[in-house]
């Protein structure tokens, strides 16, 4: 099932860059050109380290705020996986597990966590931080890609407890996000992810939206994608050690 939803999101997803080729996005910019994508196991630190490096400066382009939730742009550096939802923490659903690294002006969804260390925990949401999403097709965005929702929690929902709390399969780990030159990296501690360190990935960036006020489009959907360090979301790189 995992395979099949991972070629069928990896279609879209080349239908979608292909498309935007000939779309002008202010945010397409080299800072979100894909040439590498690495994670590496670090065995005597317990830890995975996940890495995408880009033609221009990686996280130097940030989203400019609109203002309000509504609306509010999110630019991204993801890790599509083949992790199962149970790995990070989520309750069994199906869709594709990934480790997105966003910056977001508009609002902050790490209550847990003060990343500019100002001792302001609500005011951060700009500084690239990660977060875990289940992330399914979708037609009504762009992109054809939107974070998994539901309408209220129940007892079918499991969500980590460093949840944002909001209405979808989203989670805020607190994870060290780290930029220098040309590449963007997170360190995973290997507990946090069931131990896995045989997964495969891939990488993608991509420009998301949070809407509040259309009932017929997600809560947070992709509405373009930049770019596909595989070509075809195939998931073909393994974690080096």
């Amino acid at each position: 099932m995992k395979t099949k939803s991972i070629l069928a999101l990896g279609t879209i997803l080349m239908g979608i860059v292909l498309s935007s080729c000939a779309q002008e996005n202010p945010y397409n910019t080299d800072d979100f050109s894909i040439n590498a994508v690495q994670v590496t196991h670090e065995k005597d630190l317990a830890v995975t380290v996940w890495e995408i490096a880009v033609d221009g400066s990686a996280g130097n382009t940030m989203p400019q705020a609109v203002g309000q939730l509504d609306g509010a742009p999110v630019l991204g550096y993801v890790f599509p996986t083949s992790l199962n939802s149970t790995d990070v923490g989520f309750g069994k659903v199906e869709g594709i597990v990934a480790l997105a690294l966003t910056s977001h002006p508009d609002f902050d969804d790490t209550p847990l966590w003060d990343e500019n260390n100002d001792s302001d925990f609500a005011n951060d949401g700009i500084i690239w931080h990660p977060h875990w999403v289940v992330l399914g097709e979708d037609k009504r965005v762009a992109g054809g890609l939107s974070v998994i929702q539901f309408k209220k929690a129940n007892e079918t929902v499991v969500l980590p407890p460093t949840n944002p709390g909001m209405p979808m399969y989203m989670d805020s780990p607190g994870y060290p996000v780290l930029t220098k030159g040309e590449i963007i990296k997170v360190v995973v501690p290997n507990y946090r992810i069931n131990n896995k360190t045989d997964f495969k990935y891939d990488g993608v960036t991509a420009f998301m939206q949070v809407n509040t006020s259309d009932e017929s489009r997600p809560l947070l959907g992709v509405y373009d994608v930049f770019s596909v360090a595989s070509g075809d979301l195939s998931l073909p790189y393994s974690v080096k050690n």
